[in-house]
């Protein structure tokens, strides 16, 4: 093999591939370069998931007319001039490759008006050359189309997703930065429809309205913190207010959008003792640092940072969160005594200890016939076997019954469905509304009757006959993200059926009726595999009559 230098072509393709991954990665680019250019009003239309059309509109500075061209080409930027400033990068783009990489995989047109110019200019590119030039009417600002996305790149197209996948990733992009920028007014059009659109009012809480819904908004605990070091600013959610994924945790350093496992374990070490396994806050974390603690020239799309002072960011993120928590009033379970509401003994015990011996028969699942005995801190079962006792999980115990339920259900495809006499109002977010779109015939199957109701909302009309006592919201929510990264059939309906079992089950910390637990044993025992939940843990815990004996010292 010999080594050779690539052709020009090549070269400009590699490049667009590091950083134009999907159409929302042209979005990201051009909003940001938007919001660099002091735009308030910035507008994103998209046809097609963005392969067929992407234009972005801002109010911005505008590029005056003899840098229009320059502007495409290749490390061609007006944020940066010397190595001295990759010590101190305060704008969101800086590398120059936004416009040449866009260029190079799709047809662009630029028109944009200079505040010093009397005219606008116009431009359109064909493979990354000025095929016309000439000057146009247009107010002060920019306008970037990008049409037939991936054209000359057609390998990048066949990675791509449907069409409602492309568009929530786009809907994702302009609800961070509406997140990032509340005092610019974003509208999002997908398909001439409007899916996003922020007042431009400069209150956070207003944009986390349109995007998340009024409920979160109004629960939101603010986050203000600051030293000679850096500020830490934004809003979080109290923990009775919690969700099943992170996709609603957003973190922003110098209001750029990032994703950082180190703030991810400041923010969840912040809730630590607070929230159930597997829940998650809402939270929209900006740091404000100095340029210098930080580097943004890490990664290709600018997605990264790193941190000079990796330690001491995590702990005044942890701490800030904590002290919000803190001035919040947090209800707690109360916690029973033992021998006492904690441990409710059956009625019928003192009679059924009259009677012979344990029965040694076994159920066609393997189980022995349990005898209720009674209920410890509300949320394990005391039953006795033939040669112990079983401490058993009620919540993981109902799990592997309705799992088993809604599967038989499934595979006939005869899910019992149950109509709500009040209909339940759920807000989705922009990402969200795309999912639901592409995954509404689903749902339907599983039982779910979602109808539209004005803005972003929806209405809940019925549901799953099992699920009917559960919290609706969450498990649509629930489902919405389980929806993302599908890649069989069989694995995303396995998803919804372990997601239904799940959020249906009886909780922990519920306390329940005698003939609640006995018939929730009864149930068990006719499961095929009722030692674990669908999950994998185990539902319950066999304390032999010889671990007994020698724990109380009766055998050596």
């Amino acid at each position: 093999m010999h080594i050779r230098v690539l052709a020009p072509e090549v070269i400009s393709k590699i490049a667009a591939g590091e950083v134009i991954e999907r159409p929302a990665s042209v979005v990201k680019e051009l909003v940001e370069n938007s919001l660099d250019a002091e735009a308030n009003q910035i507008s994103v239309e998209v046809q097609r998931g963005g392969v067929d059309l992407i234009k972005v509109a801002d109010n911005g500075l505008g590029i005056p007319a003899s840098e229009v061209e320059l502007s495409c080409r290749r490390y061609a930027t007006s944020k940066i001039s010397s190595l001295a400033d990759l010590e101190s990068i305060s704008s969101l783009g800086f590398r120059g490759e936004a416009l040449f990489s866009i260029a190079a995989v799709a047809g662009v047109e630029i028109l944009t008006k200079a505040a010093s110019d009397a005219a606008g200019t116009y431009m359109r590119l064909k493979r990354g050359d000025v095929s016309c030039c000439e000057s146009r009417s247009r107010a002060q600002g920019t306008t970037i189309t990008v049409r037939r996305l991936f054209h000359y790149f057609p390998a990048r197209l066949k990675f791509l997703k449907s069409v409602k996948s492309e568009n929530s990733y786009i809907a994702n992009i302009l609800s961070q930065y509406a997140l990032a920028f509340p005092e610019v007014k974003f509208k999002l059009f997908l398909d001439k429809r409007l899916s996003l659109q922020t007042m431009g009012n400069g209150d956070l809480r207003d944009v986390v309205n349109q995007i998340y819904g009024l409920e979160i908004a109004q629960r939101m605990l603010e986050v203000e913190r600051g030293d000679a070091f850096g500020k830490t600013s934004g809003l979080v959610s109290p923990p009775s207010l919690s969700r099943s994924d992170r996709n609603r945790i957003s973190f922003f350093v110098n209001r750029r959008w990032i994703r950082s496992p180190l703030l991810m374990r400041a923010t969840e070490a912040a809730y630590h003792g607070l929230l159930m396994d597997g829940k998650h806050p809402v939270a929209i974390i900006d740091l404000s640092l100095p340029a210098e603690e930080i580097d943004v020239n890490v990664h290709p799309s600018k997605a990264q940072v790193k941190f000079r002072h990796g330690q001491d960011i995590f702990a005044i993120v942890k701490d800030s969160i904590k002290r919000t928590l803190a001035r919040t009033p947090i209800a707690r379970p109360v916690s029973k005594p033992f021998l006492a509401a904690s441990w409710s003994r059956p009625n019928s015990w003192i009679i059924k200890e009259k009677e012979p011996g344990p029965i040694t028969a076994l159920h066609a699942s393997g189980l022995p016939v349990l005898r209720v005995v009674g209920q410890i801190a509300s949320t394990y079962i005391i039953a006795e076997g033939p040669d112990g006792f079983y401490l058993i999980d009620q919540h993981a115990a109902h799990e592997r019954i309705l799992y088993d339920k809604i599967s038989a259900q499934w595979a006939k495809r005869e899910i019992e469905v149950q109509g709500l006499l009040q209909a339940i109002t759920i807000e989705l977010s922009p990402r969200e509304e795309e999912i639901l779109g592409t995954n509404k015939e689903i749902l339907a199957q599983f039982g779910f009757t979602i109808e539209p109701f004005g803005d972003r909302s929806y209405l809940i009309r019925t549901v799953p006959a099992l699920a009917a006592k559960a919290d609706v919201i969450e498990i649509i929510s629930t489902l919405l993200d389980s929806f993302v990264d599908k890649d069989t059939s069989a694995l995303w309906e396995e998803k919804i059926v372990e997601s239904l079992a799940c959020h249906s089950a009886i909780r922990a910390g519920q306390q329940l009726r005698d003939e609640e637990m006995r018939e929730l044993i009864r149930q068990l025992e006719q499961t095929e595999q009722p030692r674990t939940c669908p999950h994998g843990r185990p539902t319950m815990i066999h304390f032999s009559v010889r671990q007994l004996e020698k724990e109380f010292g009766r055998v050596t």
